[in-house]
């Protein structure tokens, strides 16, 4: 028989316990002091859409710029959600409920300023050809967006050419792509070139259930993603002048 002290097991267990703290607990002590910010954050954080307009409406009655409070309040609320989602604290339906609230809280302090809020960027997003599975395209899209992103959503199923159309047009920072069935990723290869035919060497995300690192390392362009979570942060890297080889040997797993 094992002798076994049970004070041990319970302390331990304890300190433990005591020392877990839940979202709501962290985020408040990342909450702004300033009341006016605290209150537009904290319903961005609960992803409340109504009270995110209200605390909006006294801000703006206060004298805060309605743009300025995008950046101060809404995205900040974003950035604690995110912060709590990469710690794992929160999880992807938490950050889609607050994402909605937050793009409700942009489009009414664009509304009333008449002003164009600043994006960090412009990132271009579809599903392959063929396929019209578009959760993974959803994620990263809500994803990159609550980290300040303008994503232009081509959705699923998108032939190449509307591709390298939006791309022209658009002139994002990187393109994305997603595939779940191996009979429709090699399209990623002609966008690949084709995207080369036109001068255009942005980075290239590919991911996916069908997707595999291998196969995205056959192309100059690709960057093979498996966690749609580290998006933004290649994005955010690529404004830093980050190269395509230098993403590879942050993002590529082996």
């Amino acid at each position: 028989m094992l002798d076994i002290d049970p004070s041990v097991i319970l302390v331990r267990y304890n300190v433990k316990l005591e020392s877990e703290l839940s979202a709501d607990e962290v985020a408040r002590d990342l909450f702004p002091p300033d009341l006016l910010l605290r209150n537009v954050v904290e319903a961005v954080f609960e992803g409340d859409e109504d009270e995110v307009i209200a605390a909006l409406k006294d801000a703006v009655e206060a004298g805060r710029d309605p743009i300025s409070l995008i950046d101060d309040a809404l995205m900040a609320g974003m950035d604690i959600v995110s912060q709590l989602y990469d710690d794992g604290l929160l999880f992807l339906p938490d950050v889609i409920i607050s994402s909605h609230a937050m793009s409700d809280g942009i489009e009414y302090c664009k509304q009333i300023s008449g002003k164009i809020h600043e994006y960090k960027g412009t990132v271009v997003s579809y599903v392959v050809e063929g396929d019209i599975h578009d959760i993974g395209k959803k994620i990263l899209t809500v994803l990159l967006r609550s980290n300040g992103y303008d994503v232009i959503d081509l959705g699923s199923d998108v032939p190449t050419d509307e591709v390298i159309q939006a791309v022209l047009r658009y002139r994002p920072i990187m393109l994305t792509g997603t595939s779940l069935m191996t009979t429709t990723m090699y399209s990623f290869m002609e966008v690949n070139n084709r995207l080369l035919e036109n001068n255009i060497k942005i980075p290239f995300i590919c991911g996916g259930g069908a997707v595999t690192q291998d196969f995205v390392m056959n192309y100059e362009l690709g960057i093979y993603c498996e966690d749609a979570a580290q998006v933004p942060k290649i994005a955010d890297l690529i404004l830093k002048k980050k190269s395509i080889e230098e993403l590879r040997e942050l993002f590529h797993m082996h």
